[in-house]
């Protein structure tokens, strides 16, 4: 660990329904600098659309990577941390004892948040990339229990939200909507019909398609699946973060990309590089989520990032931050350590 001398450090915990995830980083002149960053897949969710509740072996998998997010934190002496749950935690009933758990014994202190605000801080990690892309954004983030998407309007300077929308499909979550495998062309079109009926509601309100038709929409789409669809489209033999986030594809090949994964079947998909047998079974449904998303709101392209809450959480602070500073000459005060071990 080398050594920041001087420079505030600010963390970020993202704790999904299939992934837990931190990241640390000090201010720079583009945003940030990541230090450390830190991601295991949990299944938080896992069972969650057939009971209700986490299970006992999800939530020790995922005391397991927050212990370890404890104990990295433990080596710096952060300005500010943000630690926040999403669906698995906001759906389950016992997410809130769980969160309360947690506390006790790494002394994490995880608050749920809304729909709304995950798709503020995906729009904020995301604004840089929407610089110069028209007058609207339409921004998606497909996650493990949940699928997120701002309206967004760019012509006044920062984005500003018009509106949201918070899908209780996820890549874990939507196969419990349809008895059909998403291996099938019956499971994977019943899934596609699933969620557009959702989108068609949206766009009855907001009428996103006429937006669209006059050329001033980015579609702008940040998860695990984006950036695989990307790959596939890049034909890239591993995956490489500098290739894919930022890039605007092609409609056409986005949705060829879809196709060739659709085609791969379970095997095919757990050999590719850019995927894995842990990602396996969670690709088709987020294909699934996209091709819905491409269906209602077909646009000439498709924005990828790769980037999300952690990075949204990072951003605010550091903004926050620095409005404090600029009314204060002595900074903002360090949070306390956290211990390396839960307490006895």
């Amino acid at each position: 660990m080398a050594p920041i001398f001087g420079a505030p450090i600010f963390g970020a915990i993202d704790l999904g329904t299939n992934n837990c995830r931190l990241m640390l980083g000090v201010p720079s002149s583009n945003g940030f600098r990541v230090i450390e960053s830190f991601s295991r897949s949990v299944g938080l969710g896992e069972g969650l659309a057939e009971t209700g509740q986490l299970a006992e072996p999800a939530m020790d998998r995922a005391m397991d990577a927050l212990r370890s997010c404890a104990t990295r934190i433990s080596r710096y002496r952060l300005t500010g941390l943000t630690a926040v749950a999403t669906e698995a935690c906001r759906r389950a009933a016992n997410g809130p004892d769980f969160l309360a758990k947690v506390r006790q014994q790494t002394g994490l202190d995880i608050r749920i948040i809304s729909g709304r605000e995950e798709a503020e801080l995906t729009l904020e990690s995301c604004s840089p990339l929407l610089r110069g892309a028209g007058t609207r954004a339409l921004v998606f983030d497909i996650g493990g229990g949940s699928t997120e998407l701002a309206w967004v309007r760019l012509d006044g300077g920062s984005p500003t939200l018009i509106s949201f929308l918070s899908l209780p499909f996820g890549v874990m979550t939507l196969g419990a909507c349809t008895p059909y495998s998403c291996f099938t062309d019956r499971g994977f079109d019943a899934m596609v019909e699933t969620v557009e009926e959702k989108l068609w509601e949206f766009e009855d309100i907001h009428r996103i398609g006429r937006e669209i038709n006059r050329a001033g929409v980015r579609l702008l789409g940040t998860s695990g699946t984006i950036t695989t669809v990307a790959s596939v489209a890049l034909k890239l033999p591993r995956y490489r973060r500098p290739l894919v986030d930022g890039i605007l594809l092609p409609g056409e090949e986005a949705d060829a990309a879809v196709e060739t994964l659709r085609s791969m079947g379970r095997a095919g998909l757990a050999a590719h590089p850019c995927i894995g047998d842990d990602r396996a079974d969670l690709v088709l449904p987020g294909c699934a989520i996209f091709a819905a998303i491409r269906s209602v709101w077909p646009t000439p392209e498709v924005g990828v990032a790769d980037r999300g809450l952690r990075e949204g959480m990072l951003l605010r602070q550091i903004r926050g931050g620095r409005r404090r500073n600029s009314r204060r000459s002595n900074g903002a005060r360090p949070v306390a350590s956290l211990p390396h071990s839960p307490p006895a």
